[in-house]
């Protein structure tokens, strides 16, 4: 047996979105099931470096009854990623680095070893597209983004793949950023640049940034605004006011996490928020245990801290993928002459 190596690119072409949404959709439903196990993601800091590791293990079952695109399938793996703000400018490196491993879970032979970065980034932009389908107006066509960094790509291309999103709208301090992101896709949407306000009134706002200070207020969204809320990922970060989670319908993927180090950890942690706050986690709404958006609901955010499960699901995809495309190296890893 052989193991698969597959590079940022080889997964890049083989997570194709539509896939990895369904899967992400149905890692959810699985864990709210009771039929996934995830450790909570452990830290080590390294404040000598300002940055950190972060250990990601987890094993899903999703039966055939319970998938919404596939037959049933089961999956473990562990993702070693890490976030080292400094690296770009002293080391010329990615802020983000990750590997994951990839398992079959009844021998534990690792099947493949890929790159972890680019699976994040998939992942999460399908776990926004995962509450977006749940939580957004049927017919929205509008998507705002705040903060063009690297997430924020995979946030509209993943979005564009549950709504036919027509306009988006960009807001970042960084001007080449911008440029960058508009032209790469001025020929998909019409897209352009715009304030935090007029990207909150959009029908769909994702905010990918790493404040501390909130810059997206009550008055900044629409009456009928989703948001996923990507950017907080450790503690103390937080991108949205506490009178626009307190009047929002909130939901989380994960309550240790989100409490933890997701955007409601801040207002959790002084009692401005509370459980009785929190309308559900989306396992619940893709299991149909809470209702999704209703006539009678308002502005929603999803608070995505990004779970092991997602990451297993998504490298179910790009494996499967490759090997059917023949993608990737194959080396011996393992001596299997027992």
């Amino acid at each position: 047996m052989h193991t698969l190596l597959l590079d940022s690119e080889a997964v890049d072409e083989n997570a194709r979105m539509t896939d990895v949404v369904r899967a992400v959709e149905d890692a959810f439903g699985a864990y709210e099931r009771g039929d996934a196990q995830m450790p909570p993601k452990s830290y080590i800091d390294l404040p000598q470096y300002n940055g950190d590791f972060r250990s990601m293990p987890a094993y899903l079952e999703v039966r055939e009854s319970d998938s919404t695109a596939s037959d049933g399938w089961d999956a473990a793996g562990l993702k070693w990623v890490n976030v080292h703000p400094d690296n770009p400018a002293d080391h010329d490196l990615p802020t983000v680095l990750g590997t994951m491993i990839y398992s079959d879970p009844e021998t534990a032979f690792p099947l493949a070893i890929m790159d972890g970065a680019e699976l994040t980034m998939k992942r999460t932009g399908a776990a926004a597209a995962v509450a977006t389908d749940y939580l957004a107006l049927e017919d929205a066509s509008s998507l705002g983004i705040v903060g063009a960094g690297v997430q924020s790509y995979t946030q509209l291309e993943a979005i564009a793949a549950v709504r036919s999103i027509e306009e988006v709208v960009v807001s970042d301090l960084d001007e080449a950023r911008l440029e960058r992101f508009i032209e790469t896709f001025e020929d998909e949407f019409d897209i352009r640049s715009g304030s935090i306000s007029e990207a909150g009134h959009c029908d769909v706002l994702s905010t990918v940034t790493p404040v501390e200070d909130p810059v997206v207020s009550t008055e900044d969204v629409g009456d009928h605004t989703h948001i996923n809320a990507i950017g907080a990922d450790a503690a103390g970060k937080h991108e949205l006011t506490d009178a626009l989670l307190q009047s929002a319908t909130v939901v989380i993927d994960d309550h240790e996490q989100c409490t933890h180090s997701g955007e409601i950890n801040v207002p959790y942690g002084t009692g401005a928020l509370t459980d009785s706050d929190i309308h559900g986690e989306i396992g619940e709404l893709v299991v149909g245990q809470k209702a999704g958006r209703t006539d009678e609901t308002g502005v929603t955010v999803f608070d995505s801290t990004g779970l092991a499960i997602q990451d297993v699901a998504a490298a179910h995809v790009v494996y499967e993928n490759a090997r059917e495309r023949g993608d990737g190296d194959e080396f011996g890893m393992i001596d299997t002459g027992i």
